[in-house]
């Protein structure tokens, strides 16, 4: 029989990539989200609940063997999947939210500590910023005359396909605790990947750096953000930015819900 997981977030930008790599493995996939939405696949389940709430989750659990786990509220989530008989809970995390002193960060942290003492059988991945976020910013700073950049700041941007799929791999292997983290091809400084934005986008934009005082920039300047013997991701920026241009697209309005695991309500 198939194995049975259940993908919150299953709607958003790296769930959809998890979904697709599941079925392709065969198992059988339930995608959950607070309501029917148009469109939806035939080959996967969809079933109603919330997160946030909790509500619905019970139903959603019966019988799943996995859960991978893409929006970030967990406390109702966890309690669940302690009712349902202790599936093995997947969870999608960011490098570096035990080294920047960031609010978003500190809530992630919460929530990874949370699964490990949960006494579920648990897997925590985290990643790198990915491509979609990186090129955001630098299409909303490259729209003045002058691209003005924070100085010193290094980044590993990682595709979301990438990193779904090795959730999708360790959705479908035995729990291993925290995996090792999940980081882009390439670790660059901030005005290498702006050169190379407007190089594709076809920009010419002065840059001039700009030391950003505060522990959060500190943090990212020491490398805080970094996935140092972790370059597991395969996709480049540059390949990224070409895909998108090529298309006739460079995604700005979802960049941040690419970025963040996805709140309740946007597709939970």
């Amino acid at each position: 029989m198939a194995n049975r997981v259940l993908i919150t977030g299953g709607t958003g930008t790296v769930g959809r990539v998890v979904v697709d790599r599941l079925t392709a493995a065969g198992a059988g996939v339930r995608v959950l989200s607070r309501g029917r939405r148009p469109h939806q696949r035939a080959d996967v389940e969809h079933v109603v609940g919330d997160v946030g709430s909790g509500a619905g989750l019970d139903a959603a659990l019966d019988g799943v063997e996995t859960i991978v786990h893409c929006v970030y509220p967990t406390e109702h989530l966890v309690a669940a999947a302690k009712r349902a008989g202790s599936p093995h809970l997947v969870y999608v995390s960011i490098v570096g939210i035990d080294r920047i002193p960031f609010a978003l960060y500190r809530t992630m942290l919460a929530n990874e500590r949370a699964i490990a003492e949960s006494g579920l059988p648990w897997t925590v991945l985290r990643a790198t910023q990915f491509h979609d976020l990186i090129a955001f910013l630098l299409r909303m700073l490259a729209k003045p005359p002058i691209m003005a950049l924070p100085a010193g700041l290094r980044f590993q941007p990682v595709d979301v396909r990438d990193v779904g799929g090795r959730l999708a791999q360790l959705a479908l292997g035995e729990p291993v605790g925290r995996a090792p983290d999940f980081g882009g091809p390439q670790a660059r400084p901030l005005d290498d990947l702006a050169r190379s934005y407007q190089a594709v986008a076809g920009k010419r934009r002065p840059i001039v750096p700009i030391r950003l005082p505060g522990k959060v920039f500190g943090g990212i300047r020491a490398g805080g953000l970094l996935a140092p013997g972790h370059a597991a991701g395969t996709i480049t920026f540059e390949q990224y930015l070409r895909e998108q241009l090529g298309a006739g697209r460079l995604p700005y309005r979802d960049a941040i819900r690419a970025y963040l695991p996805r709140r309740p309500g946007r597709g939970s």
